[in-house]
């Protein structure tokens, strides 16, 4: 993968530091491929936001992470064990977009189920999950609302006490109320467990504050991944006059990612590769402008901070 890779937080290395480790990880469809070769890792005890447009590669990585989908090539490993390892299986839970439950079940009878199904099960948590939605045990999953049978689908995956939650687009059908809500919940459940999470979603504005790490893909590729605190602070947004009709050429030493032009004004978002000068109106741009940025344009060189590249050795910072 072309790019650039940042410095960044030092941290000691072991294979149970890393949460989900892909080695040239390929995965290709008649139609093509939907992951193409990559290699990344995601660090333990992160929530991570897995961005994109649609196609981008996104649900075929949790796929292959929750093993409903097999590679073409490359490898995944889940707390440095191969994700086809048995020993993997009760690490994680994954919640895909359609949130599969059974209509014609009472909300204690998905429990009771999640209950026969894992080992480590945790009704208490389960419970409490339900019981804080004000739901009725005697309820059938399918007389609640969208944002009812997603909390029932978290308390089953949190039930099982995963070390790695995978989550597929979770709270795209949920009315604002009910996204803050589970949103809450989930916070609340990693804060108290540890847990790490992946998270699909095309919800930028409330990734900035759920997420400290990120996986930005697309085409099948990985754009930008690392810390949230350290990928943003290497963005400017840059705000001058135009030099006929184009950007100066001042701007040519540093990496321009996005350009917005309106009449004889523009507006960059720009990778600095050193200072910026005082000619123009510099500006922090937020998480949301940065993603932005990357996915109107998949072809901008890559960025990846050294927690996200397997191999990567730092020294471990006092």
């Amino acid at each position: 993968m072309s790019g650039t890779v940042v410095s960044g937080r030092g941290k000691g290395e072991s294979e149970d530091q890393w949460a989900l480790e892909a080695r040239g990880l390929g995965k290709k469809y008649r139609r093509g491929w939907a992951l193409r070769e990559e290699s990344f890792r995601i660090p333990a005890g992160r929530v991570c936001g897995l961005v994109g447009p649609n196609g981008a590669g996104k649900s075929t990585l949790l796929g292959l992470a929750a093993r409903l989908v097999e590679p073409t090539r490359g490898e995944l490993r889940i707390f440095g064990r191969p994700v086809g390892d048995p020993s993997v299986m009760p690490r994680y839970a994954y919640l895909g977009q359609d949130k599969p439950l059974f209509k014609r079940f009472t909300v204690a009878e998905c429990l009771r189920m999640g209950q026969e199904l894992n080992p480590g099960w945790d009704q208490a948590a389960a419970e409490r999950i339900v019981r804080e939605g004000r739901l009725s045990p005697g309820a059938r999953i399918g007389s609640l609302s969208g944002g009812q049978r997603t909390r029932v689908a978290f308390a089953l995956a949190f039930g099982k006490r995963p070390d790695l939650l995978l989550l597929d687009e979770p709270m795209s059908d949920l009315d604002p109320l009910a996204r803050d809500e589970i949103a809450s919940l989930l916070m609340s459940e990693v804060a108290d467990r540890g847990t790490t999470v992946v998270m699909s979603s095309h919800l930028l504005a409330d990734l900035e504050h759920t997420c400290d790490y990120l996986l930005v893909m697309a085409g099948g590729r990985v754009r930008m991944a690392g810390d949230t605190d350290e990928l943003v602070p290497l963005h400017t947004l840059v705000t001058g006059v135009t030099v006929d009709g184009g950007l100066p050429d001042a701007l040519d030493a540093h990496t321009v990612i996005d350009v917005r032009v309106a009449g004889r004004q523009f507006t960059a978002l720009v990778r600095h590769e050193g200072p910026l000068g005082s000619a123009w109106q510099l500006t922090e741009p937020s998480l949301e402008e940065v993603l932005l940025g990357y996915l109107r344009h998949p072809e901008a060189p890559a960025l990846l901070s050294p927690t996200a590249v397997p191999g990567h050795r730092e020294e471990r910072v006092a």
